[in-house]
C-alpha cells in the first residue's frame, strides 16, 4: 500500500438478516488528513467504522482492512486500539460517577507493580486534558461536565492510548454551536500533530468547512470520494450524491391556507427545579392554532424542553408554581403523561434511544406502545389488529425495514425517528410536540420528516410545536415562532418577520 495512505478498506461486504449493509465498499484515508464520511441514514457509515474498529469482528464480513501497510484481522475493539485506532461514538462511553482521570485510563490503567499508580494516572490525565484544552481538575466527576467537555474527555481518553487514527461518529450532534466549533478547531489541531481523523456527520456545513476529503456512501456502496482542493464540495453536490437526486429545496413548501382557531395554549407557566430551588420557567405564554406549525427556538439551556415536559404531565417532577394548559378551549392541569395523552397532547422526545423507544423490541411493539388500550379485545391484545396497525404506519411513514418484526435497534436513526413518530400518531393527538425531530438524521430522512409534518397539519388538521436547535430548520418549517432565553419567552415572530439575526438577538435577550 502507498505510504501516503494510513488506511485502505477493500471490497468490504457486510450482511445482516434480510439486509446487505455494505456492498463491496472501498474506502481510502490519507495519513494526517480529516476525512469525512457522509450518506443518508442506513447508507452504511457506522457499519463500516464498526468493521474497522473490530466491533464487527474479522470473519463476519468479507474484504480486507489494510492499515499501516498490513492486512488486519481485528476480532475485538482492543485489537484495533492496540494498533492505534480509536472510535468516539455519538453516545459517550463514560462513567458519570467516576473522576475524569479514572475515565481516561479505564481499561488501560497505569500500574506500579500489582497496584494502580493513581498519582501517575492523575499527572498523565492532566497532560491529556491539556492536549484537548480542557482546563479542569482531573479529580472532578465526569457528571459535572457539560456534554461538550465530556466529548473532550473522550478524546483525551483516545489520546492516552497513543492513537494514530480517531473515528468521530456524529461528534457535534448533541453540542451547542460554541462547543461544536471548539471541537472542530481541536480536530484541526490533532491533524497538525499528525493524527488522522475520520468524521461521520450529517451537518454538511461542518463537513465542507473541515474536510480534506469527503467520501459518500449510498445504500451500502461507495458513490464517490471528493478532494476538497480539486472537486466540487458544495452542499448541493454532496446531497446530490447522497440521495441520488437533486433536492431543489431543503424544506418542502406548504400551500397557503387559512389556520383554524387556537387549539393549544400555555398560560402563565412558572416552574421551579425542586433540586436547586431555582425557577427554570418564568410566566411562559404561547398559543398554537389548528393546522399550524409553531417553532420554539433558543440556545441550549433556554428552557424549551423543560417547558414541553412541564405541560406533558410533568414526568420529571418539576415544581409547577403557576400555569394552565388549554386544549380546544378546555383548561387542564395534567398530573401524568397518560393524562396528557388522553386529552390529545403527545410529545416526541429529543432522546429517541433513551426515552422514545424500546430498542430491544421490534417495530410492531414500539408502534403501538402508547395506545395498547385501543387494541385490547376482551382481556388480551388483539395480535392481528396490532400487526395491521404497525404495517399501516410502516407504509404511511415509509419506514425502511424488512418487516415490523425487525428490532428497532437495527434501524437507522431516521427510521427509528419515524417509528417514534408513528407511536404518537397512533394515539391520534390534537397537538404534537416534536423535540429536536431531525437530530442525528441525514438530509434525505429530514426531508421525509418535514413532508410528514406538512401532511399532519394540512390533511389531519393537527397542531405542531417544533423545538429545534437548528435555526434554519425553524425558519424553514414554522408558520410562526417563539424564542426563549433563560426560561423567558423573549419574542414572537411570524414566518415573514423572522430572520436569523432577529432570532439570535432574542435568544441572547438583546431584544
Amino acid at each position: 500500500m502507498d505510504n501516503e495512505y494510513i488506511l485502505e478498506m477493500r471490497n468490504i461486504t457486510k450482511e445482516f438478516p434480510g439486509v446487505k449493509a455494505l456492498d463491496n465498499v472501498n474506502f481510502k484515508v490519507k495519513r494526517g488528513e480529516i476525512h469525512c464520511l457522509v450518506g443518508e441514514n442506513g447508507a452504511g457509515k457506522s457499519t463500516l467504522m464498526k468493521v474497522l474498529s473490530g466491533v464487527w469482528k474479522y470473519g463476519t464480513y468479507t474484504g480486507d482492512i489494510v492499515y499501516e501497510g498490513e492486512v488486519q484481522q481485528f476480532r475485538t475493539i482492543a485489537d484495533s486500539e492496540a494498533k492505534g485506532i480509536a472510535i468516539i461514538y455519538q453516545e459517550l462511553a463514560l462513567f458519570p460517577e467516576l473522576p475524569i482521570y479514572e475515565n481516561i485510563y479505564f481499561g488501560h490503567e497505569i500500574m506500579k507493580g500489582h497496584q494502580i499508580d493513581w498519582n501517575e494516572t492523575i499527572v498523565r490525565s492532566k497532560e491529556m486534558l491539556d492536549k484537548v484544552r480542557l482546563r479542569v481538575d482531573p479529580s472532578m466527576p465526569v457528571k459535572r461536565l457539560n456534554t461538550g467537555n465530556q466529548q473532550l474527555v473522550e478524546i483525551a481518553k483516545a489520546l492516552s492510548k497513543n492513537c494514530k487514527l480517531i473515528i468521530f461518529d456524529e461528534p457535534t450532534s448533541s453540542l451547542n454551536e460554541d462547543d461544536s466549533q471548539n471541537l472542530l478547531k481541536l480536530m484541526r489541531e490533532l491533524k497538525e500533530s499528525g493524527i488522522t481523523c475520520i468524521m461521520i456527520s450529517h451537518k454538511l456545513r461542518e463537513v465542507t468547512a473541515i474536510a480534506d476529503t469527503i467520501t459518500v456512501l449510498r445504500d451500502g456502496a461507495t458513490i464517490c470520494s471528493l478532494d476538497a482542493k480539486k472537486d466540487d464540495i458544495s452542499e448541493a453536490n454532496i446531497i446530490r450524491n447522497m440521495v441520488g437526486r437533486s433536492m431543489d429545496t431543503v424544506y418542502p413548501k406548504r400551500a397557503k391556507r387559512e389556520l383554524g382557531d387556537v387549539m393549544f395554549e400555555i398560560k402563565n407557566l412558572t416552574v421551579e427545579n425542586p433540586n436547586t430551588g431555582r425557577e427554570i420557567l418564568h410566566n411562559v405564554n404561547l398559543k398554537v392554532r389548528r393546522g399550524e406549525i409553531v417553532g420554539l427556538q433558543g440556545l441550549m439551556g433556554a428552557g424549551r424542553t423543560e417547558c414541553a415536559l412541564s405541560v406533558f404531565g410533568n414526568p420529571y417532577g418539576y415544581k409547577i408554581k403557576s400555569g394552565e394548559v388549554v386544549i380546544d378551549g378546555v383548561s387542564h392541569f395534567f398530573k401524568s403523561p397518560a393524562d396528557a395523552i388522553k386529552n390529545g397532547l403527545a410529545y416526541v422526545s429529543e432522546d429517541r434511544k433513551g426515552n422514545g423507544l424500546v430498542l430491544i423490541q421490534d417495530v410492531r411493539f414500539n408502534t403501538t406502545l402508547a395506545n395498547l388500550q385501543a387494541l385490547v379485545k376482551g382481556v388480551a391484545i388483539n395480535d392481528n389488529e396490532e400487526i395491521i396497525v404497525a404495517n399501516r404506519y410502516k407504509d404511511e411513514l415509509n419506514v425502511k425495514t424488512p418487516s415490523i418484526a425487525q428490532k428497532v435497534n437495527n434501524l437507522s436513526g431516521g427510521n427509528q425517528q419515524k417509528v417514534q413518530i408513528a407511536k404518537w400518531l397512533f394515539v391520534s393527538p390534537k397537538v404534537l410536540i416534536l423535540d429536536e425531530p431531525t437530530r442525528g438524521i441525514d438530509v434525505g430522512a429530514k426531508y421525509e420528516i418535514y413532508s410528514l409534518m406538512n401532511k399532519m397539519v394540512e390533511e389531519d388538521g393537527m397542531s405542531i410545536i417544533m423545538i429545534s436547535s437548528e435555526l434554519p430548520e425553524v425558519l424553514g418549517m414554522s408558520d410562526r415562532l417563539y424564542v426563549m432565553s433563560e426560561g423567558y419567552i423573549t419574542g414572537e415572530l411570524t414566518a415573514e418577520e423572522a430572520t436569523e439575526e432577529k432570532v439570535m438577538r432574542m435568544a441572547i435577550n438583546l431584544g
